[in-house]
């Protein structure tokens, strides 16, 4: 089976946390940003170390695939490590997940809630092509001087 996503079927998971005022200052905002472009990379760099720094310690993750097939929510920083570890132990191409429209939707001193498209490609065998598309919801808390990632949520669109 190949789960595949309806018009449209995203929509009650981003309206689950509705939007907000933005209370932080442009150079705030651009280090929310910088935070979530950290964790794609550390994802498609397979670098557990970096994903550790921007996430908080009680961090939880959840999937949904196509709206179809739920997966977690992985709870604990160290929890999601172990979980993103054996994702990577199985794969056997190169991913990029590219975070695009990434749109901050109620922030404040202490926490952000973001909103972000992915488009997940894959270079393997010589090619690369989409994989996989889908939007993340993403809540962060200013912690340990920085933001962190605390909470996760992605639904893809399609399975892969």
């Amino acid at each position: 089976m190949s789960p595949h996503a309806a018009p449209g079927w995203g929509s009650s998971h981003l309206t689950t946390i509705g939007p907000g005022p933005v209370a932080l200052a442009p150079a705030e905002q651009l280090a929310i940003h910088q935070v979530l472009v950290r964790y794609a990379f550390a994802l498609d760099q397979q670098d557990l170390a970096e994903l550790e720094s921007v996430l908080t310690e009680d961090a939880t993750w959840a999937f949904t695939i196509a709206g179809q097939s739920d997966l977690g929510p992985v709870t604990g920083r160290a929890a999601i490590l172990r979980f993103v570890r054996e994702a990577i132990d199985a794969e056997t191409d190169q991913r990029r997940h590219n975070l695009v429209n990434v749109v901050l939707r109620g922030a404040d001193a202490g926490t952000a809630v973001a909103h972000a498209y992915l488009m997940l490609t894959s270079n393997a065998g010589g090619g690369s092509g989409v994989i996989a598309t889908g939007f993340y919801t993403f809540r962060l808390e200013r912690a340990g001087g920085g933001w962190r990632i605390a909470e996760l949520f992605l639904g893809t669109d399609n399975a892969w």
